[in-house]
């Protein structure tokens, strides 16, 4: 089944107000780029945004915190986002930090249809308040709820146009767990082939998961942080 559509803007059809994204990358690294800036020209508002981190100031899902399109953020680090920071202290922004592999877990239980399971992480913490802890074998766990949401917005580096997927290195991150846990999966990446073209043994992301796919265009892959040694 063929799932290749024009663009970004196309591949974002139906997404509205209040809806709940899930949005692939770690840092800087594997983010949609092309999607997120479709959402900015779309103008959607009060999206519940389950990523890794919250990007920059202006770059990354900081371009639709800078647009007040997000109303929740549900991340495991938001560091590098002065504005992130400057809405939560204000009020603006509804934040619920977690554990960077309960975060992982989270989607990928979503996306594997397990609606709760049990972590040592975050015990005796307020990550844990509200929430059923239990012991098993002597030590205590936290039950922690699956993910899953309307829209799942991905980045890899091949696809072909039945929607298998291929990462490359680091951008494969949160993409792959990502890709299954939303409603419509929408994958934008670097090289679009027809099926056939990608070896089954390299495909990360079937295309069961996938619902859209496009080529993407004018990545830029920034570097969050550049970090070089000091010469003697």
């Amino acid at each position: 089944m063929n799932k290749q559509v024009k663009d970004a803007d196309a591949a974002l059809s139906g997404l509205k107000d209040g809806m709940t994204l899930m949005v692939g990358g770690f840092g800087l690294c594997g983010i949609p780029e092309n999607l997120i800036a479709g959402l900015v020209r779309k103008g959607v508002k009060g999206l519940t945004c389950i990523s890794n981190n919250a990007g920059v100031d202006d770059f990354g899902l900081g371009l639709l915190l800078k647009q007040r399109q997000i109303k929740t953020m549900i991340a495991s680090y938001v560091g590098e986002n002065a504005e992130f920071e400057r809405q939560l202290l204000s009020g603006e922004l509804e934040v619920q930090l977690t554990p960077q592999g309960t975060l992982a877990e989270r989607c990928r239980a979503g996306g594997a249809g397990i609606p709760a399971f049990f972590t040592p992480a975050g015990y005796g913490t307020e990550v844990a308040e509200g929430k059923e802890t239990r012991e098993f074998d002597g030590k205590m766990y936290v039950m922690e709820r699956w993910l899953r949401a309307d829209f799942s917005l991905v980045k890899a580096w091949k696809g072909d146009t039945n929607g298998n997927l291929v990462y490359r290195r680091t951008a494969r991150n949160f993409n792959p767990m990502m890709a299954m846990a939303g409603k419509v999966t929408i994958a934008e990446v670097e090289h679009l082939v027809q099926p056939g073209e990608i070896d089954p043994d390299e495909v990360h992301t079937p295309g069961i998961f996938v619902h859209r796919i496009f080529q993407g265009k004018n990545y830029e892959k920034r570097i969050e942080q550049r970090t070089v040694r000091q010469r003697a």
